[in-house]
Order: structure tokens, then sequence, then C-alpha cells
């Protein structure tokens, strides 16, 4: 036993030294053969886009620059101009100064002119300039998810059918655009005046079980209660679609904080496409796909996850043999997790080396 026990010892330190030789060498392997050593920071760069200018796994740029969950939700720490250095020793990045010397003559200040008595001085006020927190760098492309994270994408059926609904216009019209009147029935008057209108889209069903996930909202456009009653009056104040007899109201829904944490979900998670927003048939880069899992199977804001093309079966009917095979599962993309529901969740491709197709998978990475 004691020998047993002295070997242990023995070799304890030399696994953990070949574990950290180990981490050392696969963080060295991150990084692209062809990573410059700087990169100058230029209006519309993202942190995911800078990351994978130097790394192969550029959706691990937290801890490719040492940040936590804390300092992600608030990463004003980055502006056009700044210069981004490459370490190679530990793999990781940093900002740092440029050491050219300056190309400029400082400014020399005037000498001090003399004020005869009784003279009127004006002072004009003078322009600083400093970086401002919407001139950092986003994380992914907040311009591109932007319109989705305030307007409603899904709604449940109870939701749809007690949901207030237009009825019609004035002068009979059949169709609505901004600045038009409008009248709906069932509006509450505990919810506020500001309200977006939306026309129920396609249903979605799980391609697994037949679930009725829910139901895609089409956003139309806003409006406000002038005057709440059994038949409320509404002013449309902006219309994106045309609006028509049967459309629905909701409650817009706070705009979510744009910036997150990326990261592989911390559970195994095999989820399916089965919607492309627009719908086409099949999705390249920064288009918008839906997911048919959501929160109550443990996807969060944030959450990347490998896009999969189901491998082919093939068969084999050289010589004697007449066999099938299947080929493997291909990854070919990452997706992004932007904005989730109970049951279903959207995600922004972020990669892809071939065009994303409904049912095709979202694994853990």
């Amino acid at each position: 036993m004691r020998k047993i026990i002295s070997l242990i010892c023995l070799l304890l330190p030399i696994l953990a030294l070949a574990a950290q030789s180990a981490d050392s060498t696969d963080m060295r392997l991150d990084i692209r053969k062809d990573a410059p050593d700087r990169h100058i920071v230029v209006k519309g760069d993202t942190l995911w886009d800078i990351s994978g200018t130097f790394f192969n796994d550029p959706w691990k740029w937290p801890h490719i620059w040492g940040l936590n969950k804390e300092a992600i939700k608030n990463p004003h720490w980055i502006y056009p101009g700044d210069i981004i250095f490459l370490d190679r020793d530990t793999g990781t990045l940093h900002i740092g100064q440029d050491t050219a010397p300056a190309t400029t003559q400082p400014e020399v200040a005037a000498p001090p002119t003399k004020i005869a008595d009784n003279t009127t001085v004006r002072l004009s006020p003078k322009v600083r300039s400093g970086d401002s927190d919407h001139d950092a760098i986003p994380g992914i492309p907040s311009g591109v998810i932007a319109p989705f994270l305030s307007k409603p994408l899904v709604v449940e059926e109870e939701e749809l059918q007690g949901s207030p609904t237009l009825i019609g216009a004035r002068e009979g019209r059949v169709i609505l655009g901004s600045g038009d009147t409008g009248f709906v029935r069932t509006m509450p008057s505990d919810k506020g005046t500001k309200w977006q209108v939306y026309r129920p889209g396609q249903t979605f069903i799980d391609p697994d079980t037949d679930e009725v996930l829910g139901i895609e909202a089409i956003y139309l456009g806003n409006a406000e209660v002038k005057k709440f009653d059994d038949i409320s009056t509404i002013a449309i104040t902006h219309s994106q679609q045309e609006m028509y007899q049967g459309d629905r109201l909701v409650v817009p829904a706070p705009e979510e904080f744009s910036t997150y944490l990326p990261r592989a979900p911390e559970n195994n998670i095999s989820a399916k496409v089965i919607s492309i927003y627009g719908g086409v048939l099949q999705a390249g880069q920064n288009a918008v796909i839906t997911l048919n899992k959501g929160a109550r199977d443990g996807i969060e804001n944030g959450h990347v996850l490998a896009l999969y093309r189901k491998g082919e079966t093939v068969q084999e009917t050289s010589g004697f043999w007449d066999d099938e095979y299947k080929l493997p599962d291909e990854r070919y993309g990452l997706v992004f997790v932007f904005r989730v529901f109970d049951k279903v969740s959207y995600a922004l491709v972020m990669q892809t080396k071939l065009p994303v197709q409904l049912l095709d998978q979202a694994n853990t990475p």
C-alpha cells in the first residue's frame, strides 16, 4: 500500500505538468495560421469578427479576452481606432497603444493677451471629444438582430385567442396604414395605450413530436389607443405592412440588451431548424432561423450551437454486395441564440459553409 501511495505522489506533479502543457498546446493550436500580430479596430467590427481574425473558434472570445460574464454585460471597452495585439505565448488578445511617433507638431499655446481696463472679454464654449458607449464594438452584429428584440415573434394559442382584434376602420376602409383610425374589440384599459399590431403567421410544429410550439407573429406596425370602450378607438402611428380586419394587437415587449455572453450550453442540446425568417427555404450568414427548442429545454440567450447536415444514405451495389450505409453527419456552421421563448428560440447564423436548410440539426458544439 505504501508503495502505491508513493507512486501516486510521484506521478501527480508529472500528470499536472502534462495537463498544463496540453492546455497550452491546445491554445496555441487554436490560433489561426494566418493570424496577424495586430488589428486596428474599425467601425462595423464585432468582437466575434475580431476574434475570428486571430482564432479558429471566435465564439470563445470571452475566454480569449480573459473576460467574465459580468464584464460582458456592459462591454464598452473597445472602440474604433483601438489596436488589438496578439500574445502568441499565452494565446490571448489585449488592447495596446500605437508606439509610432506622432506625425503632427504639438500645439503651442498662444501668449497671453493684455486686456485693458473696463474691457469685456467674450468666452466661447470649447468642444471636448470622447468615446461614447454607442460607439463601442458589439459582440455580434447588433443591427441584424435589433428588429427582432422588441417585436412579437411567437404567441401561444391561448394568448392569440384573447388578444385584442382589429374589427374595422372609418368610412368602411379595408386597408389601414399610418395615420388611419381603427376600431378594436376586447382592448384592456390597464395595459397602457401603446400597442403593436401583428398578424398570425405559420404554426410551428415540432417535427419529432408533432407538438404545437407556437404561432409566428408577423409584425405590421404600431398603434396608440385614443379611447377605451367596448369598441376602442386606435390610431395607427407606424405601418410596416398593410393592416386588415382580423389583425391582432399585443403589448410591446421590453427591448432586451443586445450583448450576450457567447457560450456552449452546459447540457446536451439537440435542436432542429423549423423555420427560416422571411419564408425562404435556405439561409446564409446573418440570416435568422427558428429552432424547435426553447427555455424549457435549457436554451438561453447567448448559447452557441453547431449546425449539422444529416448524412445521406448510400447503397453499395458493386460485386456481390448490396448494402446500405449512412454517411456521418457533417458539421458546417455555427448559430448564436439571441431570443428565447418557452418552446422555440431564434438564432443568428454566424458562420456557414453550406446553405442552412429546414430540419438541419443545431447541437451543442
